[in-house]
């Protein structure tokens, strides 16, 4: 059986994190994720939208997804791999090189992201829109209100 291990956030679950999911699959019999808990993600300075509990019970529904584990430290990666006799360690190519030093211990692969979808572009542009006053609102909802009537 070869088993496959992954690690991310999985904040705002989008289809690149399936597409990531669906490939590791396909590459083996048993895929294993780690969801950064919420302390850890703080350590990395990152601010998450969904708590972990449900982050976790998200990633843990898909039919790809054979064990959902906390991550909870950088340094846990090799305990895991070791621990669940992991055969590859697989991240997306946006982290090309950072785990190399995992190779001792299983094959260490980056794969190719989902083009034109992040979930830092995703934030981004909730951000931005977030940010269009109401009254700029209203009147974006009067003009095509007008140009309704006018089609009619």
């Amino acid at each position: 059986m070869k088993k496959i291990i992954t690690y991310g956030t999985f904040d705002m679950f989008h289809i690149g994190h399936l597409n990531l999911l669906r490939n590791l699959k396909n590459m083996g019999d048993f895929l294993i994720v780690g969801v950064s808990t919420d302390n850890f993600n703080k350590e990395k300075g990152k601010r998450t939208l969904i708590p972990f509990k449900q982050r976790a019970e998200i990633v843990a529904s898909i039919k790809y997804v054979d064990l959902v584990i906390p991550e909870s430290s950088w340094e846990q990666k090799e305990n895991d791999i070791k621990k669940h006799s992991v055969d590859i360690f697989a991240m997306g190519n946006d982290w090309e090189g950072k785990f190399d030093h995992l190779k001792k211990f299983c094959d260490v692969i980056y794969l190719d992201r989902t083009k034109n979808i992040s979930t830092t572009e995703l934030k981004s542009s909730l951000k931005r829109f977030l940010s269009i006053s109401q009254d700029d609102l209203k009147h974006a909802f009067d003009v095509l209100e007008l140009l309704r009537r006018d089609l009619e």
